[in-house]
């Protein structure tokens, strides 16, 4: 577990069910955030293959004769990017203290107000035992981007199996989460497309989403939100069963023609602004009900309440707004998506061959 701040304000959401599958391998040694759709087994079942021969870790097929083949396939996919991902930001590191100019290169992306990027160019400046100096920083203050992962909690049909149809739990959306808590991740799980009550008591099964000791998440709850209102309802119904959302992200009407939020047209701006002034009601009322709930459940009690992001993705189009939305709503992230897209469809038409 690593508790060093992120080292980016801002993150990549979820696109589509390609964009970002794979984004974590790419951009997560450099401390970037990404969120992988966990919707399509198939698809994912061919990344596995794909990246297993790629870095020639052994592979072997989860067919659908499989007992709980697609919470197996996303659980895997996950393990198998959480290992590249590991070991891609291992070397980064090395990399960066065998070589000055990779050093340089990476100070030179840092934005100017990085704490890091001035720490870096100090013990550049001072020169004394420089390589030991870095390895020790980069030890202490760089850590990967987070592998989150989405689940759209309507996209939960009923399955099959021989003509019957099979429990509730091996449901679409009710096998993804299983499939991310039976993984070896720590990291958060991001619910879009509104509430889905039978979805959202499932999470009561595993024991990853409910404090430790310690106050301590394995895994998290990230709810994406269109207003204050949807999240007030959504976390304090999580927060009745013990679960305690982590972060909400507000997503614009300009952001995803796949959903349709319905509300009255409020722009984005009065939106943050309430976030901003009644953050701490959300976070009290939230905290009250989960601390009954741990209590009946005879769980760790959080003596205060845990920390919770207030995070917006959509619509921005230039780093002034981007500052802006930091600076004047307090939001602790802002999605960027449009960069990475037309990045990532590059490298999907390349590939395409490749994967068939």
């Amino acid at each position: 577990m690593t508790t060093n701040k992120p080292l980016h304000t801002f993150h990549i959401p979820v696109m589509g069910l390609a964009f970002t599958i794979d984004s974590p391998i790419r951009v997560a040694k450099y401390g970037i955030s990404s969120v992988i759709s966990i919707a399509d087994d198939e698809l994912i079942e061919k990344m596995r293959a794909f990246y297993s021969k790629k870095f020639d870790i052994p592979y072997q097929e989860i067919t659908q004769k499989i007992h709980d083949y697609r919470a197996e396939r996303i659980s895997s996919y996950l393990n198998l990017v959480d290992k590249i991902v590991k070991e891609k930001f291992e070397n980064f590191k090395n990399e960066l203290v065998e070589s000055k100019q990779a050093l340089e290169s990476y100070i030179a992306m840092l934005p100017n107000k990085s704490e890091i990027k001035k720490g870096l160019e100090n013990l550049m400046e001072n020169g004394i035992a420089f390589k030991e100096n870095i390895k020790q920083y980069l030890e202490n203050n760089l850590s990967a981007g987070e592998i989150d992962v989405n689940i759209m909690t309507k996209l939960d049909k009923d399955n099959f199996s021989n003509g019957e149809q099979l429990p509730v739990e091996f449901n679409d959306a009710h096998a993804a989460l299983r499939g991310f808590a039976n993984s070896n991740l720590t990291s958060s799980v991001v619910l879009s497309a509104g509430m889905n009550p039978r979805l959202f008591s499932y999470f009561e099964n595993f024991s990853a989403f409910f404090p430790d000791f310690n106050n301590h998440l394995k895994k998290k709850i990230i709810l994406k939100v269109s207003d204050f209102r949807s999240a007030m309802i959504q976390g304090n119904f999580l927060a009745k069963k013990g679960l305690w959302v982590s972060e909400y992200r507000i997503e614009s009407g300009l952001n995803c023609g796949g959903h349709a939020f319905a509300t009255e047209g409020y722009l984005l701006g009065p939106i943050l602004e309430e976030f901003k002034q009644k953050k701490d009601q959300l976070v009290q009322s939230a905290h009250d009900l989960m601390v009954k709930a741990l209590g009946q459940k005879e769980l760790p009690i959080p003596e205060k309440p845990l920390d919770l992001k207030i995070t917006v993705q959509g619509g921005v189009g230039t780093a002034e707004e981007h500052d802006f939305l930091l600076d004047h709503y307090n939001v602790d992230s802002v999605g960027w998506g449009t960069p990475f897209y037309w990045f990532q469809k590059r490298l999907r038409s390349m590939q395409k061959q490749e994967l068939c």
